[in-house]
């Protein structure tokens, strides 16, 4: 049943992620093309709930979306099964969550 949790979870995590990732791709053109400065992006995402939300979300989809595939890895490529299997899984998955949440909250409202 857990593995089946898993699966969906994973699954949900790409559909919330495959607009996210069109949309930072979208951006990134547009401040390349527009000649933006890091201080212009800064400036213009400083602030924004809109911006926050975004990446906010963005972070979380790809923190659960990666640390299920690794999981998957770790078995198949390591064998690890059991408690170190989900020790490794909540690691990856929480150490990626803090890392895009200090990066989100940097460029949002530090």
């Amino acid at each position: 049943m857990l593995d089946l949790k898993l699966y969906l979870a994973q699954r949900l995590s790409a559909l919330v992620m495959a607009p996210l990732v069109l949309g930072h791709i979208a951006v990134m053109i547009y401040a390349i093309q527009g000649g933006l400065s890091a201080a212009e992006i800064l400036g213009r995402t400083q602030g924004s709930v809109f911006w926050f939300a975004f990446y906010g979300l963005f972070v979380v989809a790809v923190s659960i979306h990666a640390a299920i595939g690794l999981r998957v890895i770790a078995h198949e490529w390591a064998g690890l099964k059991g408690a170190a299997l989900s020790a490794l899984s909540w690691g990856i998955g929480l150490g990626l969550f803090a890392m895009g949440a200090r990066a989100v909250w940097a460029v949002t409202w530090a």
